[in-house]
């Protein structure tokens, strides 16, 4: 398939073939969300945790006598049965980190990117050197209409780009090995330069 190219000033600048067993996939829900909550788990940082009876503070002293009090035998005040007592079967820090197969991961990024280009919310630009400047970029942003949108640019990106786009809402840039499913699903517009192409077409080939 084949894409116009343009740069940040939105006038043309040639067309590139895309791979069509990369951007031209019908998209599937299922393989999408297999690897989202394969991304997201992962990143969970499962530090959550509660105090055991052998953790709260309390004096271990039996709290009354075994018989004739006419209540329940007790021992201990740190029993999960009492009011700030140890908890019970509660949270403690662990990975909510699952394994997923490569190649499902790898089918999730190709069809990530086709899903965006069956949107037509896919544009390949030719990014010519940036003066480094927030306010240039932010202008050529607002007249190509991106609002929020994930620019991909390859193996290495320009650094002066990065640093005009750092301040500007809604834009994100990543290098070509940064790419993930979930980045691209989260914003509205998939920006690829063409390294990128060239990048993502060589790693998931």
């Amino acid at each position: 398939m084949k894409l116009d190219v343009i740069n940040l000033d939105g006038a043309s600048a040639g067309e590139v073939e895309l791979d069509e067993a990369l951007f031209g996939l019908e998209p599937r829900a299922d393989i999408l969300h297999r690897v989202v909550r394969w991304q997201r788990n992962k990143a969970q940082a499962g530090t959550h945790k509660v105090k055991t009876r052998t953790e709260v503070s309390y004096s271990t002293k039996k709290i009354y006598r075994q018989k004739g009090t006419g209540g329940a035998r007790h021992g201990s005040r740190k029993a999960p049965i009492f009011r700030k007592g140890g908890i019970y079967k509660g949270p403690t820090p662990r990975s909510h980190a699952h394994d997923l197969p490569k190649k499902v991961r790898k089918l999730g990024l190709m069809h990530a990117l086709s899903a965006k280009a069956k949107e037509g919310a896919l544009v390949v630009i030719d990014m010519a050197a940036s003066d480094g400047k927030t306010k240039t970029l932010a202008s050529q942003i607002a007249k190509l209409g991106w609002k929020r949108a994930l620019i991909i640019d390859g193996a290495e990106v320009n650094e002066s780009f990065v640093q005009a786009a750092r301040n500007i809402e809604g834009l994100d840039v990543l290098p070509s090995q940064g790419a993930n499913v979930y980045d691209i699903l989260r914003r509205d517009t998939l920006v690829l330069t063409k390294a990128a192409v060239e990048a993502l077409e060589a790693r998931l080939k």
